[in-house]
């Protein structure tokens, strides 16, 4: 008799190799699909002028070289940004033209000093930038790569008259990545933008699920209502997937040591949903006690281990800075 074929969670790059490379740029994404990623994603805020911009966060004070620009030095604020007071420099206080004049910078410059070599090299990329960026990487290796565009902080945007959902609904028209098998996922923390677009377009949605709070737009609907099984068979109605926080699927003791997996994985599959992990590094900051190596923070623990318990939860993908570490975990054992 033969055996079924094992399945390959998909390896999702969490803003390209970003462990290696600054988040969101080129660089990034073009190592991760070398390293065999299946997936790349871009975080979406928006320009003044409604662009698509590919960052973490609308402040880019951290992620760029703005605060070095005398031109935009005017440009610093603070803003209420879902609920946090944040002080900085905002993408939607600039142009797009004016955003592609910026170069990037790593993020976690402390944590990821060798990244720190390619700051300033790369401007800003949008959403078409990123979507081109795998179609040439699926002509180049005979893979298709998919891009999972996470919508940030919509109901905000919405607040200052940058409708995000319109206009990332006009993007993928323009760019046609949509149907039952189009090489796209699309993420959101909130939860409204997504019911919204499962009533307009046919492409597979996420429902991005943090260990606590609750959506920004639902703050009465707690995250953890959310993952009961009559809040994922609410989920099934408008969404595919569900991405939960790593601690939902594998939670930690008050020591940080790894548990047993949850009922998490196995009531979304009963409720027809797929199931993402975010997000796996490798530093000793982000792993659990078990799967760290010595005291230092940003010392490489064993991710390939932490990797292999998350994926032996049975989970569908997984979010990772370091793609190579994790594409290699999630292979199928040889016989």
């Amino acid at each position: 008799m033969s055996e079924t074929p094992a399945r390959t969670p998909l390896v999702i790059a969490h803003r390209g190799a970003s462990g290696e490379r600054p988040e969101h740029t080129r660089a990034a994404y073009e190592l991760a699909i070398a390293q065999g990623a299946h997936v790349i994603e871009p975080d979406l805020v928006m320009s003044r002028d409604g662009a698509l911009i590919v960052r973490h966060e609308n402040e880019i004070g951290g992620t760029t070289d703005v605060a070095e620009r005398p031109e935009f030095a005017s440009r610093r604020t603070t803003r209420m940004i879902d609920g946090v007071e944040t002080t900085g420099w905002f993408t939607e206080d600039f142009t797009l033209s004016e955003l592609k004049t910026l170069r990037a910078r790593e993020r976690l410059p402390q944590l990821r000093p060798g990244n720190v070599a390619h700051d300033d090299r790369e401007p800003i990329l949008t959403f078409d930038d990123v979507v081109a960026i795998a179609r040439e990487g699926s002509a180049r290796t005979g893979r298709t790569i998919l891009v999972a565009p996470e919508l940030k902080h919509p109901s905000y945007f919405a607040g200052l008259g940058l409708d995000m959902e319109q206009a990332f609904l006009a993007e993928l028209k323009r760019l046609n990545p949509t149907g039952p098998d189009a090489p796209i996922l699309i993420q959101c923390f909130e939860a409204g933008p997504l019911e919204r677009l499962a009533a307009q377009i046919d492409a597979p949605l996420i429902q991005l699920v943090a260990a606590s709070g609750a959506p920004f737009d639902r703050p009465a609907q707690s995250y953890a209502q959310m993952i009961t099984p009559d809040g994922l068979a609410t989920i099934r109605r408008y969404a595919d997937w569900i991405a939960p926080e790593a601690t939902l699927v594998l939670s930690q003791d008050a020591a940080g040591r790894s548990k047993s997996p949850s009922a998490l994985v196995a009531d979304a599959h009963a409720a027809g949903l797929k199931v993402a992990v975010w997000t796996l590094r490798a530093e000793n900051v982000f792993l659990p006690l078990e799967h760290r190596r010595g005291s230092e923070p940003a010392a490489h623990g064993d991710l390939t281990a932490y990797a292999a318990a998350i994926l032996g939860a049975d989970v569908d993908a997984v979010f990772s800075d370091f793609p190579a570490i994790t594409v290699a975990a999630a292979q199928p054992p040889r016989n």
